[in-house]
């Protein structure tokens, strides 16, 4: 290397020149010829300093042209000897040079020269030239590709790195595909419907439930453990999860086909599944989650639950609840709403928005029963907004101060008072949010299958989604309540209002809890004729109704009917539409669309055949296996109905 021209000697230098100019300067006063003469010294030095200069520059630039041309060649040979794939593309992603490796792992350069690699190699170059990086597959192998883009002299080039992650990927891939997954396994009912077997019996039921858990399990690496009679745990990977979510869970069918006697006993299973914890103990919790969800929702379903925000899948529910016999549970939850009632101060009722008879049956007549414990108790309903206007007229008739509005609730409402949630258990759909809101203590009291968003902060939440409605609820409930009398006769005839309304005249989710209510309330002076003609219409709302019922079509075996323009009382015909159109011939469910402001509404209805529930918690709605419904907003009815096609369709 060549050594730097040295700045002590050529501050000398300087100095000396400085000198002599200086030197000169002084003589020429004297004489110009001694002047002439002392300069040629500092012209002499000046030419040896500017001629050294001048040497060791070129000798610096030659210097540097032959470390240039060594480096290039330095760097060339790596490149072109690298163990990564490396490739040079021009602006049009045409191979312009490629290595070694490259020309032996991914293609020969005789072939690739000149070629558009993107296409060749199935890489977005757009995105790629965005992101920096991508991943592609090639030839069985799997390759992380690095992008940078060089500007040059002449033209703009793109650099490729290939970098090998076949191991890599592989290794990721058993990992996600070996993720433990928990299982837990429910048998719905296995008490009730054993209890009247013998015990050989029960013996070759339980044996044909553990077969078929076996069975379930011998495709699979995990483990099956017993916790009790109707309780199981598994655990299993997350490949063989993956297997079962694609068969949409058979076993739910199969349990069903278990021969358990008489007709009405089938054994169905709840599954709940947790996966995507970061732990074992996290899974099993989402596990429970899941399980919870299932039962919730009456049973015979599997759910899934994982730590991401999509929630909960679920799959099955095809069967209706089957009904619990013993009243065990009425009775502990009337006895712990009674402490609660006592212990606070003012009791609030409320259902959902646009409350029907089933809310207003509920609500009134928990509200007068609560009354002769000796406590203030209201039922708050919008009076504007509401399905049960001549049900509201009839009561407040008899009981003014029973009823009151959200406003003047929310006036009275203090920390110590209590509020009841009847006939929902969504914070979405209840009568006052703000009423929900100020609550300290929340007691919910409802039938509807289990939702997603389902109020979690309550001191007690009494869900039976095998119950006709929350009305039936609320009448076993009283039945438990200590030193009251029986109700006054036009709460009686609300709460049989109400189980008339979600049993559609006792046919339909009506089982012997059901005629058990409904006697009691016929003992305690209810009148059917009173109550059935709460449910008459005027003769213009019957001609709504029969039109909007001949505008239907059969679509896939339902009904859909859309409602030609908003009216004012379209909320009472479209669901009574719905139920006129499950008379008719091959069809297995209803929907009405409607539309009330801005809002696209869809009322489903069927008898049993196909879960409306399902169908319309995708539209993001819900309800009960036979009635359900749902809210669209800022979509047209054409287009909803198109939606709700899709959602029928996708079911099946």
């Amino acid at each position: 290397m060549q050594k730097k021209f040295p700045l002590g000697l050529a501050f000398i230098i300087g100095l000396m020149i400085t000198s002599c100019i200086f030197s000169a300067v002084l003589l020429k006063s004297y004489s110009t010829e001694k002047f002439l003469i002392a300069l040629v010294p500092a012209i002499i030095f000046s030419a040896v300093l500017i001629t050294e200069i001048i040497i060791k520059y070129n000798s610096s630039i030659k210097h540097i042209a032959q470390l240039n041309e060594s480096v290039n060649t330095a760097s060339n040979q790596v490149l072109y000897y690298s163990e990564y794939p490396i490739a040079l593309l021009d602006s049009e992603h045409e191979l312009l040079w490629c290595n070694k490796e490259f020309d032996l792992q991914i293609m020969e350069e005789s072939e690739a020269f000149g070629s558009d690699i993107g296409k060749m190699l199935g890489i977005d170059m757009k995105k790629l030239f965005i992101e920096g990086v991508a991943k592609v597959k090639y030839k069985d192998r799997i390759y992380k590709v690095t992008c940078i883009p060089v500007v040059g002299r002449e033209r703009d080039m793109i650099y490729l790195s290939f970098t090998d992650v076949t191991e890599f990927a592989d290794l990721l891939s058993k990992y996600k595909r070996t993720r433990p997954t928990v299982v837990l396994i429910n048998i719905d009912n296995y008490e009730d419907v054993l209890q009247n077997f013998k015990e050989s019996e029960k013996a070759q039921v339980s044996a044909a439930i553990q077969t078929l858990l076996e069975e379930f399990m011998s495709n699979t690496t995990g483990v099956l453990r017993k916790l009790s009679n109707d309780k199981f745990i598994a655990f299993i990977e997350e490949q063989h999860l993956s297997e079962m979510m694609n068969s949409k869970f058979n076993i739910l069918d199969k349990a069903r086909n278990i021969s358990v006697g008489e007709k009405d006993n089938i054994i169905t299973f709840s599954i709940g599944v947790g996966r995507g914890g970061e732990t074992l103990e996290e899974n099993e919790t989402f596990a429970r989650q899941a399980l919870d969800m299932c039962l919730g929702r009456g049973g015979d379903q599997a759910a899934v639950k994982t730590d991401n925000s999509s929630g909960f899948r679920f799959f099955g529910g095809i069967s209706k609840g089957v009904e619990k016999k013993s009243k065990g549970k009425s009775r502990i939850i009337s006895n712990a709403l009674q402490e609660i009632i006592n212990a606070g101060s003012n009791v609030y009722i409320m259902g959902h928005k646009y409350a029907d008879f089933d809310a207003v049956g509920a609500g009134t007549g928990l509200a007068a029963a609560i009354r002769q414990l000796g406590k203030q108790a209201y039922y708050v309903v919008d009076f504007e907004r509401n399905l049960s206007g001549m049900l509201i007229d009839e009561i407040m008739k008899e009981y003014p101060d029973i009823i009151i509005s959200p406003e003047d609730a929310e006036l009275d409402f203090d920390s110590s008072s209590i509020l009841i949630i009847v006939d929902t258990h969504n914070e979405d759909r209840v009568e006052s949010h703000k009423l929900y809101e100020m609550a300290n203590q929340k007691v919910v009291i409802d039938h509807h299958r289990k939702s997603v968003n389902f109020i979690n902060d309550t001191v007690i939440f009494h869900h039976e989604p095998f119950a006709s409605s929350a009305s039936e609820m609320v009448t076993e409930i009283i039945q438990y309540f200590k030193n009251i009398k029986p109700i006054p006769q036009i709460f009686a005839e609300a709460l049989l209002a109400g189980i008339m309304l979600d049993t559609k005249d006792f046919v339909m989710r009506t089982g012997v809890r059901t005629f058990e209510a409904a006697a009691y309330l016929r003992k305690n002076g209810a009148d059917t004729v009173k109550v059935k003609n709460l449910f008459t219409s005027s003769i213009d709302s019957y001609k709504k109704k029969s039109s909007l019922i001949s505008s239907a079509e059969i679509i896939n075996r339902c009904a859909i009917a859309s409602a030609p323009k908003e009216d004012g009382d379209i909320r009472i015909i479209a669901p009574q539409a719905a139920d006129e159109l499950l008379g008719i011939k091959d069809v297995d469910a209803s929907f009405v669309i409607y539309k009330t402001g801005g809002i696209v509404n869809i009322s489903a209805r069927s008898l049993g055949l196909m879960n409306v529930q399902m169908i319309m918690e995708k539209l993001g709605g819900g309800g009960h296996q036979t009635m359900a419904a749902a809210q669209l907003e800022d979509i047209s009815e054409e287009d909803a109905k198109k939606v709700l096609i899709e959602a029928i369709n996708s079911d099946n």
